[in-house]
């Protein structure tokens, strides 16, 4: 896979993540109308960086030649 492809890749994953932060963060405040504690917390956001692979240093490694 070429660089450019590579950054590609990045970009539908970080897509992916916002896709669900966004559907996480939309629960939590859901609950939070409902008067009920959130679904998800820090980790679990912390979490997506790691799930679809767009840590920093995740991204660093991937696009290293």
């Amino acid at each position: 896979m070429d660089h450019a492809a590579r950054v590609t890749f990045i970009q539908a994953q970080v897509a992916c993540m916002m896709a669900e932060l966004e559907a996480m963060k939309a629960e939590n405040r859901v609950r939070e109308i409902q008067g009920l504690s959130p679904t998800y917390g820090e980790q679990q956001f912390l979490a997506l960086q790691e799930k679809y692979l767009v840590s920093h240093n995740a991204v660093i490694e991937y696009l290293r030649d």
